[in-house]
């Protein structure tokens, strides 16, 4: 005789946690977060999550198929949190550009889930509803669909690929990342004319800028370039 499945809702936990909470997806994902945020990536481990929300580690396995599964959940949360309130203006450059910035912002609030997440693909809800916004808004433009697809692929890979970037600085140790922030004024601010005319020429530009994401400046070149393709039509 087969064995009766259980649907999911099933078999999730009613009763609360020695701390007095009921479970549910949203809160592990809320509470992975956390565990980031205080422990870095070595510190999101089952047991340490189980003890976190007060319940038995085998219990997350009523929710999630493993720690990558939740993976997927914390990143497609970032995604959620980006989108959250976002409304469209009608003018395709500036939902675009906010749409970016929010992204990146997101994953930037949270930069040890952003260096976990942002080259995974959940294939979940909010992702999905964000890649449908975002090629809805590029395909207003009257763009044909081989274009709009080339500027997605551009758009979201440059997005999530400058948020992994910056979250990685964000995420050093503060030592760390105070010593690289000082490269700059240290080493190449001092170096000869004659033997890196290029540098030297160039060293009080680069110490304005090369400590400050270069993300807006490249999504701007990029919707530059869209808007040439729209133009061209």
């Amino acid at each position: 005789m087969a064995k009766k499945v259980v649907p999911e809702s099933d078999r999730r936990r009613r009763r609360p946690t020695k701390q007095g909470v009921v479970l549910s997806e949203r809160l592990i994902v809320e509470t992975a977060l956390r565990l980031l945020h205080e422990h870095g990536r070595e510190g999101l481990t089952v047991r340490r999550l189980g003890a976190a929300l007060g319940a038995d580690p085998s219990t997350l396995y009523r929710y999630f198929r493993g720690t990558d599964d939740l993976t997927l959940a914390i990143a497609d949360e970032l995604i959620g949190r980006a989108m959250r309130g976002w409304a469209a203006t009608g003018d395709w450059r500036a939902d675009l550009r906010g749409l970016g910035l929010r992204i990146y912002t997101a994953y930037l609030a949270h930069p040890e889930a952003a260096v976990l997440t942002a080259s995974r693909v959940s294939g979940r809800a909010h992702e999905i509803a964000a890649d449908e916004t975002v090629l809805g808004v590029l395909r207003s433009t009257g763009l044909p669909d081989g274009e709009v697809v080339r500027v997605y692929h551009a758009f979201i890979d440059q997005t999530l690929a400058f948020a992994a970037l910056d979250a990685a600085s964000l995420a050093l140790p503060e030592k760390a990342r105070r010593a690289d922030e000082a490269v700059w004024r240290a080493t190449y601010a001092r170096l000869s004319p004659e033997t890196h005319p290029n540098i030297a020429a160039t060293a009080p530009l680069l110490v304005a800028r090369m400590n400050d994401s270069a993300y807006p400046t490249a999504l701007d070149m990029l919707l530059d370039s869209a808007a040439a393709s729209v133009a061209a039509l």
